[in-house]
């Protein structure tokens, strides 16, 4: 290590995210900022990915907010990575244009341990709580504390060929040899999922190890623990990717291009987000006909499997100038109503848990009980202020999956992941 990495490893996080915001200094346009605009009405800035109908949803808290204050969504980039980039460079700056924030389930930690967001406490603590499913709770936390309020959660789902398999398999080695009895017959038979060197493959392993009843971390996420279970999901992702039914294109294979391979009658199984559900309907409704929905295969016969869980977590600023009003706006925006309304209009999956059993979500998520049976018992991805680093690493060291070695690799990963925990987690 070079004298100057051990000065910026001595440094604490407040010194580390002053760096890194000098060094993003070009890195996103700063929008406006201010009190605002309406005769002292004060502004609630929202920084919130893209979706499709959430100014509906704004515009009706607006309303209920009758004038005492006005939210303004401002839409941050598509890209998870520059989505992060913006917000750490403005708040490491102690921005005050910032005062909801729509975090990614892995960066709750990291912008707690950095002074970044408030606690949620009292009366705001117990609405967030009331009646939210406790795997999106879990991302939420810091150090026992409520440091935001899932508004949204995602789980994958097995998608698998209803003409091709008359029962959807119940561990991957199941999937595996379906697929290769497929393979001899003639008929499509790929095993199609996200391989490449990015999140998708850090979820993918997660899902497996935690299925295995591995843990990468220790219960207080501090060490890199990395123990049978995980070297089992190991030998497991290195046997699917060697056995000759994952697609060619695995070792590089993001969501997007998954479910178009999938989509265009290639797999006879696909692991992804239920995304690809109103897609296929749209572009082959004749296959989406033959297509179901069932629990992601575990890795034991008789174990159920863990599945990783996604989602948006509503923060307040800790550099908001209206933290009162923001609280009741974030409230108001992840409410029960309005995660309805999302989970219909924007396919994304409420985390309050009584949401499902509305009648109406029947229709737009048919595969609604499946996915809430995941979420009641679901696999967390690492929670640390060092996520961040750890999934880099994690992917580096993981692609490409067939040139895995169990044993190697999960000394590899341990030796990684501890140095990642050292980060801190506050860098880009």
């Amino acid at each position: 290590m070079s004298d100057s990495d051990q000065a910026r490893r001595r440094r604490g996080p407040r010194a580390r995210a002053v760096a890194a915001a000098a060094a993003l200094a070009m890195a996103a346009p700063m929008a406006a900022c201010g009190t605002g605009g309406d005769g002292g009405t004060p502004t609630i800035n929202l920084y919130y990915p893209p979706e499709q109908n959430l100014q509906k949803v704004v515009d009706d808290c607006n309303a209920q907010a009758q004038g005492r204050y006005k939210i303004v969504y401002r839409v941050l980039p598509r890209q998870a990575d520059e989505q992060r980039v913006q917000m750490v460079r403005r708040l490491a700056a102690e921005d005050t244009g910032m005062d909801v924030l729509g975090l990614d389930v892995t960066w709750t930690q990291e912008f707690a341990s950095a002074d970044w967001i408030l606690e949620w406490t009292g009366e705001n603590r117990a609405e967030a709580e009331r009646g939210t499913l406790e795997g999106p709770l879990e991302t939420a936390r810091y150090e026992d504390r409520l440091y935001a309020a899932p508004k949204n959660t995602n789980v994958q789902l097995l998608w698998y060929r209803k003409d091709l398999v008359p029962e959807p398999p119940t561990t991957w080695d199941q999937m595996i040899s379906l697929a290769q009895q497929l393979k001899e017959q003639g008929k499509p038979y790929q095993v199609l999922t996200m391989g490449a060197q990015y999140e998708g493959l850090v979820v993918l392993y997660n899902t497996l190890a935690e299925s295995a009843g591995g843990r990468i971390l220790n219960e207080d996420g501090t060490e890199a623990v990395m123990d049978e279970g995980t070297v089992r999901a190991l030998d497991q992702l290195r046997r699917f990717a060697t056995s000759g039914v994952a697609s060619p294109s695995f070792s590089n294979a993001t969501e997007d291009p998954v479910r178009l391979e999938f989509q265009s009658g290639n797999g006879a199984f696909q692991v992804n987000w239920p995304f690809v559900y109103p897609a296929m309907q749209e572009a082959n409704p004749d296959l989406a006909k033959q297509v179901g929905w069932a629990r992601i295969p575990g890795v034991d016969e008789g174990t159920p499997s863990k599945v990783t869980i996604g989602g948006v977590n509503m923060a307040v600023s800790a550099y908001s100038e209206h933290p009162e009003e923001s609280f009741e706006a974030a409230k108001c925006i992840r409410n029960e109503k309005n995660q309805k309304f999302s989970a219909i209009n924007d396919g994304v999956p409420p985390t309050i848990e009584g949401v499902y059993d509305d009648p109406e979500m029947t229709e737009a998520y048919p595969m609604k009980d499946t996915i809430l049976e995941e979420l009641k018992d679901p696999a967390v991805r690492p929670l640390t202020p060092a996520y961040q680093s750890i999934s880099t690493v994690t992917s580096a060291i993981l692609s490409p999956p067939s040139a895995i070695r169990p044993e190697q690799t999960a000394n590899e990963l341990r030796d990684a992941i501890a140095d990642a925990l050292e980060s801190k987690g506050v860098l880009p």
